[in-house]
């Protein structure tokens, strides 16, 4: 990957440190980091001092979703409201900054969707699984604390809100750029089925702070091959490789 994508490869955690910063390009240079060779994912501790929880931490993300606790864990009630549609190549993932208006309720808490984005292939697994892609929903409370949503994205029928972004992804990092005339609405996302896997874990991307309340989906969504290899096309790998686990508790919802 270019030097020039590396350098913008600073989103997800941008959002979780920054809200403001997620809608626009940073402008501070972060070390670089990729996915392979000698800034790939085995050495990101090592790249900067502000990495070292990369390399050092113990609730790092993503992880296997595997031997679960069934538990009577909340409904999610999540509120993500249709807006116009801006997509961002940063150099490391396809991201859609959304307006305020949206968001999700876990237990007493009530978070603002900032962003999404996507992974090739899933960078969680369910019981050694890999999926084709997987969505990230980046979401903020009022007091800081983070609550991430994965979805899985399985290879089948084409995906009717995947399409527009798959088809206006510049080829090229670059900024925040509208896409005139479209929509987008990101419940078409979410997958019908709502049961859920919760663990406590980290940004999958430098500076991997441990700051997040993953929840991640059992039930996968579909996109048609056609958009999975579009996205693949411009991110052959951008999956974080699978963290130990180090005896967190892995919650699943009955539904």
């Amino acid at each position: 990957m270019p030097a020039i994508a590396r350098r913008s490869l600073f989103g997800f955690a941008v959002a979780f440190a920054c809200p403001l910063c997620n809608r626009a390009m940073a402008t501070a240079a972060p070390a670089e980091f990729g996915y392979s060779g000698e800034d790939g994912p085995e050495h990101w501790g090592d790249l900067s001092p502000d990495y070292r929880v990369c390399g050092m931490g113990t609730q790092q993300s993503p992880i296997d979703l595997t031997g679960a606790v069934k538990a009577r864990l909340e409904h999610l009630q999540i509120d993500y409201k249709k807006a116009p549609l801006r997509v961002w190549n940063n150099g490391e993932y396809i991201l859609t900054n959304v307006p305020a208006g949206s968001t999700v309720k876990v237990g007493s808490g009530t978070y603002k969707l900032l962003q999404f984005h996507f992974h090739h292939p899933s960078e969680h697994h369910v019981d050694g699984k890999v999926f084709a892609m997987e969505a990230h929903f980046v979401n903020q409370a009022a007091d800081g604390s983070f609550c991430a949503i994965g979805v899985f994205i399985m290879l089948g029928k084409d995906n009717s809100v995947l399409g527009p972004i798959v088809k206006a992804m510049p080829s090229q990092p670059g900024p925040d750029t509208p896409v005139p005339g479209i929509t987008v609405d990101p419940m078409g996302l979410i997958p019908t089925n709502r049961a859920y896997f919760r663990y406590m874990g980290s940004v999958t991307t430098p500076p991997c702070p441990e700051t997040v309340t993953w929840v991640v989906f059992r039930t996968p969504i579909e996109a048609s091959s056609d958009q999975i290899e579009r996205y693949a096309a411009l991110f052959p790998m951008d999956a974080r490789p699978l963290q130990p686990t180090n005896r967190r508790v892995i919650l699943e919802s009955s539904g």
